[in-house]
């Protein structure tokens, strides 16, 4: 048994084989694995005995549920309207003159992966940003550099 198999043998001794256990097992491999590659996805879909279509739609409906490989740190834009109309463009900006990346793309390093996602419930202190797990409310693009300088001088 190769190692995906058996963190997915063991996600699902954990949460269980029933439809209802299939959101935790993904995020399981996610957690791990930093994203569902089409291999891990076949085979929880084999672990679980549900169809791979189903363990793809899920995949692919959740935003949180990475597909591609991404970088060490995942960059989220909120990008709903309250964020955008407190100035998340100005922030994509920032990022991407910074990181020298566009939105969907990870950097040359793999230490950076930008994207925008729905809501990351902080409207009231919008814009929000959230890296990895780690949120940031009300950023500025000073802020933002300030906040990317940490992260680039760490090592990954």
């Amino acid at each position: 048994m190769n190692p995906i198999q058996s963190l997915i043998k063991d996600l699902a001794d954990q949460h269980g084989r029933h439809r209802e256990n299939l959101l935790p097992v993904m995020q399981g491999v996610v957690q791990k694995e930093k994203y569902l590659s089409e291999y891990s996805m076949i085979e929880i879909a084999r672990e679980m005995d549900i169809p791979a279509a189903e363990v793809f739609g899920t995949a692919t409906f959740y935003s949180f549920l990475e597909t591609k490989p991404a970088g060490k740190y995942i960059i989220r834009i909120c990008k709903t309207i309250t964020c955008a109309m407190k100035g998340k463009n100005q922030l994509l900006f920032a990022i991407q003159d910074m990181l020298k990346i566009k939105t969907g793309e990870t950097t040359p390093d793999k230490k950076f992966t930008l994207l925008e996602t729905n809501c990351l419930g902080w409207c009231h202190k919008a814009p929000a940003m959230l890296i990895n797990d780690d949120v940031y409310t009300e950023v500025t693009p000073e802020k933002v550099r300030e906040i990317l300088t940490k992260y680039m001088k760490e090592n990954i």
